[in-house]
């Protein structure tokens, strides 16, 4: 299935569950109201996650002048990708991390935050821009941003249903109070399972496609151990779990209730594979 099926899958799964939501909350009037939100969802979920995305981290773009070492290995990677050059975003945060977002690769960005920048050598920076360049090559950008954009909606539905709930609303002859209710619960975890879906075997691939562009497997295998490391011991604020899947690294590091909705997959099992890609 293509990333552009899968991202229809995805809209269609949230048309879904706002339409339940709606009837449940509102009858008729509240499916039609729906609809509405729904379609005006969609369409922001297609042409604005990425905006969504950045926005969310508070990123901002970066010129040229302002990051001359990062512009000059995009360059290098991007020619050997065949992929057009991205726009450049930093994220000011500690953690060292990045991602990648847009449409396609025409209108793709790479987003690193300040904590990326003052921890990588240049072999590891480069090792973590190639990744995010395999995900742009292998247009797995799109269905990554609109995950996000879904995730959060599907929370803040189901948190809006839990306030409707605790003052009455919902409720009607035809038990729909008990949709609202049901959706309350399982919201939360479809919001994850969107995130698992379309995340953890990517990470694979993005690996081996970096590595390749980069010619250097061990420079992205020093990158992650370091990212590791060190996403267990410094906070991203701006991170979420709506948001963690697009990550080079899971941003809540080790915590307990974050491995048992991993996004990513284990970084000792990345590492070994690009080692493995090395001896090869």
């Amino acid at each position: 299935m293509t990333n552009a099926i899968k991202t229809v899958a995805l809209l269609g799964l949230l048309t879904g569950l706002l339409l339940w939501a709606g009837e449940s909350l509102g009858g008729r009037a509240g499916l039609q109201m729906a609809f509405l939100f729904a379609a005006a969802l969609n369409m922001g979920a297609w042409f604005f996650s990425d905006r969504i995305a950045l926005a969310s981290h508070r990123a901002q773009p970066v010129t040229e002048a302002e990051a001359p070492e990062i512009y000059a290995i995009l360059r290098e990677l991007t020619a050997r990708a065949g992929i057009p050059m991205p726009r450049v975003y930093l994220i000011p945060e500690m953690q060292p991390n990045a991602f990648a977002t847009g449409r396609n690769p025409r209108h793709a960005v790479v987003a690193v935050t300040q904590g990326l920048l003052q921890t990588m050598d240049r072999e590891e920076l480069k090792g973590v821009l190639a990744h995010e360049l395999a995900h742009v090559k292998h247009r797995d950008i799109l269905i990554m941003s609109v995950a996000a954009t879904l995730a959060g909606a599907i929370t803040m539905l189901a948190r809006m249903l839990g306030w409707a709930l605790m003052f009455g609303g919902g409720r009607d002859e035809r038990g729909g109070g008990l949709g609202a209710l049901a959706f309350y619960l399982v919201a939360p975890i479809a919001a994850i399972l969107i995130q698992m879906a379309v995340s953890r075997s990517r990470e694979f691939h993005a690996d081996a496609g970096g590595a390749e562009f980069s010619g250097n497997p061990m420079g992205l295998a020093s990158a992650l151990r370091k990212l590791g490391a060190l996403s267990q011991r410094v906070p991203m604020k701006t991170a979420s779990p709506t948001n963690a899947h697009m990550m080079i690294v899971n941003p809540f590091g080790g915590k307990a209730m974050m491995r048992l909705f991993a996004t990513h997959p284990p970084i000792e099992e990345r590492i070994a594979r690009l080692e493995a890609m090395a001896r090869g």
